[in-house]
């Protein structure tokens, strides 16, 4: 059984046609099914800008490295520095700082 199963026809002029396709490029979506129906049950797309994400998923990893390199470390030599751990805790903390950031402006969205 299809999930979509009913059509719906209508005319428009050249123009309509052409703001639609403009809207839709604007919200990043390329099909005009999806992004008619969207409009029509929701009244709005949301494009949102994962700048923010992304930049949190580059952090996560650069502390991911540096925590397996202090842990390997450790495993070697039997110590580490507390300074490397205070560097560590310090990207933590900015980590939790950019995703508290992120939540409220997801949040501010909705």
């Amino acid at each position: 059984m299809r999930e979509y199963d009913r059509d719906i026809h209508m005319r428009l002029k050249k123009s309509d046609i052409e703001k639609i396709r403009r809207r839709m490029d604007e919200a990043g979506v390329r099909n005009m099914s999806a992004y008619i129906r969207k409009m029509a049950i929701d009244g709005f797309v949301v494009n949102l800008d994962l700048s923010d994400v992304k930049e949190l998923v580059r952090l996560l990893r650069y502390c991911s490295n540096n925590l397996n390199q202090y842990a390997k470390k450790a495993n070697e030599t039997g110590s580490i520095f507390i300074s490397d751990i205070e560097d560590l805790r310090r990207r933590h903390d900015r980590l939790w700082d950019t995703a508290n950031h992120i939540l409220e402006r997801l949040s501010a969205i909705l």
